[in-house]
């Protein structure tokens, strides 16, 4: 299992993402001026990219869940990266990687709504690192704090 978050000063702004394992490892990281949209999707990525077998993400990002609890992918590929109202999918770009990571393979991902400041710990956690990494600017863009938690 594993948290993720997104955090934006600004949209666009400085952003940061993070990713937490309960009582395991955690990363962070940010871009210069991003959204945070783009931050949430992030968050997600990078976190498939460190970890290896199944996976549940926990996410208190509805645009991250939703895309793949309804499918909203398969419809973006079916009108060729447009969305419902005909417009281009934004950030199709992170949306291309975390699908090859979510759908390609025999790896299990599943994808898990949280509600943001409930008080669940582990969200509360990814939230403060994701939003300490995008106050953090003073590093080159992309640059990523990991650790044990």
């Amino acid at each position: 299992m594993v948290y993720t978050d997104g955090s934006c000063l600004g949209n666009p702004g400085p952003g940061g993402w993070a990713w937490a394992v309960p009582g395991g490892r955690w990363a962070s990281g940010h871009e210069a001026r991003t959204t945070n949209q783009r931050m949430e999707v992030s968050a997600v990525i990078q976190a498939l990219r460190a970890l290896d077998g199944p996976v549940v993400v926990v996410s208190d990002s509805a645009y991250v869940v939703n895309c793949f609890q309804q499918r909203w992918w398969e419809g973006w590929r079916k009108r060729g990266w447009r969305n419902a109202s005909g417009q281009p999918v934004a950030n199709r770009d992170l949306w291309e990687s975390l699908l090859a990571l979510v759908l390609e393979g025999d790896r299990r991902v599943e994808l898990r709504k949280v509600k943001g400041h409930s008080g669940d710990p582990m969200n509360e956690l990814v939230d403060q690192l994701a939003n300490e990494a995008a106050a953090a600017q003073s590093s080159a863009r992309g640059d990523f704090n990991s650790g044990k938690g």
